[in-house]
């Protein structure tokens, strides 16, 4: 099946972003945006195209092209060219594409564009009504604005590495980092909500505005609960393994077969988990018939309920606590989860077709909305693959200074194949 085809406009079609991030923060930001139904072009540089394309294995080889399967789960529903915004020509067509746009969104340090004339400021005067989104490790001010940030960095200085991982007193205890990178991906999110309030702003004012996102702030925004409790408390946050902080039974158990999720949210549910073990004992205890006295005698409540959990078969025990109303789960590989036929229900798997034909089966927007439903319009891009016929058609540029532009190093053009089927379609 190809899911490339819009039927209904989107909520954010009509207006035209541009894209000069890479890797993934900004990358993520400027997808949502595209999956919403906007234009999207993802502006790389001739002799440097997004990292991400060559972050492999595994590659998916299309044609006479290769690309990174890393660079497909953030770059669909865009057009790519590729500028040298270091050579003046290159910079000039970048803000000849600004005056026409609604968003830019980049992702180079602190200062960068600025010595090429792409900063906001200088972007401002030639577009009012720019949003200018800068997504940066640690911000545009502050001392370590000039530092570049990586998300495995960004896990550990914002405190969320020492919640991460078994408790100091277990086997094979110590820091550890998110399974994925999320402090990219939040980034990427609040930078999105960032550019949907300034339009806003837009609407009622007419004017753009400078929005500066940073990885740190991000993640240190995203200690929520914990760094609530350390400031209230005073007490810092330790590793717990799978246990929760504030909630109590909340963590994996072992059955005689598979390990399993508890996750009792409320004192009914940690009830009715205790009838269906038939741990009467358990529930009648004033000690635990609250959260709190879980909490204060959390080691060894849990010592009791893995004795009463180990002699369950774990799809057993899920079924009966389904319909004993508590809520547990399985932990599933990435296999399972998206062969788990609820998951197969929502329609979150789509398949994409790129230039050559070659099918890209991606994971889509989470969220359905009624009546403009995000689109999966293109297939994330080959190199270069919409250069010419972006500024054939946006700056009116005729073929022989398309000629000139590529002798002269400051823009790039697919190789003659995808040329082609770019100039056919």
């Amino acid at each position: 099946m190809n899911d490339s085809q819009a039927t209904t406009p989107g909520s954010l079609s009509g207006l035209r972003v541009l894209d000069l991030s890479r890797v993934l923060a900004g990358p993520w930001a400027t997808q949502t945006l595209g999956d919403l139904g906007a234009d999207v072009i993802k502006v790389e540089r001739p002799t440097r195209c997004d990292d991400t394309r060559k972050w492999g294995p595994p590659f998916i080889e299309g044609g006479n092209t290769w690309d990174a399967a890393y660079y497909f789960c953030a770059n669909r529903n865009k057009r790519a060219i590729a500028v040298d915004f270091g050579h003046p020509d290159g910079a000039a067509l970048l803000r000849e594409l600004v005056a026409s746009a609604d968003i830019l969104v980049e992702n180079y340090k602190v200062g960068t564009l600025a010595r090429y004339g792409l900063d906001y400021t200088t972007l401002k005067a030639i577009n009012p009504k720019l949003i200018y989104c800068s997504v940066t490790g640690f911000g545009q001010s502050g001392p370590y604005a000039g530092r570049g940030g990586y998300d495995f960095l960004i896990q550990g200085m914002s405190g969320l590495m020492s919640i991460t991982g078994r408790c100091d007193d277990e086997p094979g205890a110590g820091p550890l980092k998110v399974g994925l990178p999320v402090s990219d991906l939040f980034c990427g999110l609040y930078a999105t909500i960032s550019i949907l309030a300034a339009l806003n702003h837009r609407q009622a004012s007419g004017e753009g505005q400078h929005i500066d996102c940073a990885l740190l702030d991000t993640q240190l925004s995203l200690m929520a609960n914990q760094a609530m409790n350390y400031l209230v408390s005073d007490r810092v946050p330790q590793r717990l393994g799978n246990a929760h902080p504030n909630v109590v039974p909340y963590r994996d158990f072992a059955c005689s077969d598979d390990y399993i999720l508890v996750a009792c949210g409320s004192d009914s549910q940690f009830q009715a988990l205790c009838r269906m073990l038939g741990r009467d004992d358990l529930a009648q205890d004033p000690r635990l018939l609250r959260n709190d006295g879980r909490s204060q005698h959390r080691r060894e409540l849990e010592v009791q309920l893995a004795k009463s959990i180990s002699t369950w078969c774990a799809a057993d025990l899920l079924l009966a606590m389904e319909q004993a109303g508590v809520p547990g789960g399985p932990i599933n590989n990435l296999q399972q989860a998206l062969a788990d036929p609820h998951v197969q229900a929502r329609g979150l798997l789509k398949t994409l077709l790129r230039l050559d034909g070659t099918p890209v089966k991606v994971l889509g927007y989470p969220a359905q909305l009624s009546a403009t439903p995000p689109s999966y319009r293109l297939a994330p891009p080959v190199f270069a693959q919409d250069t010419a016929a972006i500024l054939r058609q946006e700056l009116g540029l005729a073929d022989a200074r398309l000629t000139e532009l590529v002798d002269s190093g400051a823009i790039a053009m697919a190789e003659p194949a995808v040329a082609r089927a770019v100039s056919a379609g």
